[in-house]
């Protein structure tokens, strides 16, 4: 049986998860559009990975990427025709923010450039490019081009975890989740579901210098599974939306933490 033909536009595929999850969900035959900031060579070093596992599932997808600065207007719409041009329609988003490269500052010496920096980066890109996607995917219902579009935010638990060395990140973060949930409030007569994925405590590799750290909070058992958790676990969550496992649930937070939430004492 042929497949459908379903596109997924994921932003922030060179930092964090969204390769992983570009990978999954062209195994499932999803064609995917990728948001970068990496070189022309690693960008296309990454559409023959995610090709090359599409066709080792034995899937058709067709795969395109490009660079874009997500703070700037001009450049989410160029990004946006970039995904029409290549691929028709766009099913599903997946916001994949991941920080901009900064140190810890301490909340009593934080400054305005510091805070604008993460929330450009984090909320104010996602919030715009949520708000354009949006708009298209209600077009294209109305047009009977596509049917029950959906929308993903990879987020973090720093949406409601304290932590005064990184205050711009967790403001940013909580800023996620309220946009999710307006998204999900606005979008529902139009059938686009709208959810949060909350990810823990995700391995960036041993040359982490926090990885140390955590490794013995998580021996200890800061969370009931006691691993760190890895890209692979996210891209499975974002499959289940995907495949309309959840078409039911919309403002949804789903927890790919481990168990953190629970707040064991």
């Amino acid at each position: 049986m042929e497949q459908p033909h379903r596109v997924a536009m994921i932003t922030g595929v060179s930092g964090g998860p969204g390769k992983a999850v570009a990978i999954m969900l062209a195994e499932l035959g999803w064609s995917i559009f990728m948001h970068t900031e990496c070189s022309s060579e690693e960008a296309e070093a990454t559409i023959d990975e995610v090709i090359n596992a599409a066709e080792a599932n034995d899937a058709d997808v067709q795969v395109a990427a490009a660079r874009a600065d997500l703070s700037d207007p001009a450049h989410r719409e160029q990004l946006l025709d970039r995904a029409l041009d290549s691929l028709g329609q766009i099913d599903m988003l997946v916001n994949a923010p991941w920080d901009s490269a900064a140190g810890p500052v301490d909340l009593l010496e934080l400054s305005q450039d510091d805070y604008a920096t993460q929330m450009d980066a984090i909320a104010t890109s996602s919030i715009f490019t949520t708000q354009l996607v949006a708009n298209e995917m209600v077009r294209q219902v109305q047009a009977g081009m596509i049917e029950n579009p959906r929308i993903v935010t990879i987020n973090s638990v720093h949406a409601y975890t304290s932590s005064t060395d990184y205050g711009p990140q967790c403001l940013a973060r909580a800023a996620l989740s309220m946009m999710t949930r307006l998204f999900a409030d606005r979008l529902g007569d139009y059938g686009i579901n709208v959810y949060e994925l909350r990810v823990g405590l995700l391995s960036a590799g041993a040359d982490d210098p926090a990885h140390g750290r955590y490794d013995s909070l998580i021996e200890q058992g800061i969370t009931p599974i006691r691993r760190w958790g890895r890209s692979q676990d996210i891209a499975r969550a974002v499959a289940a939306i995907a495949e309309d496992m959840l078409t039911f649930s919309t403002g949804e937070v789903i927890n790919v933490d481990g168990g953190f939430h629970l707040r064991r004492l």
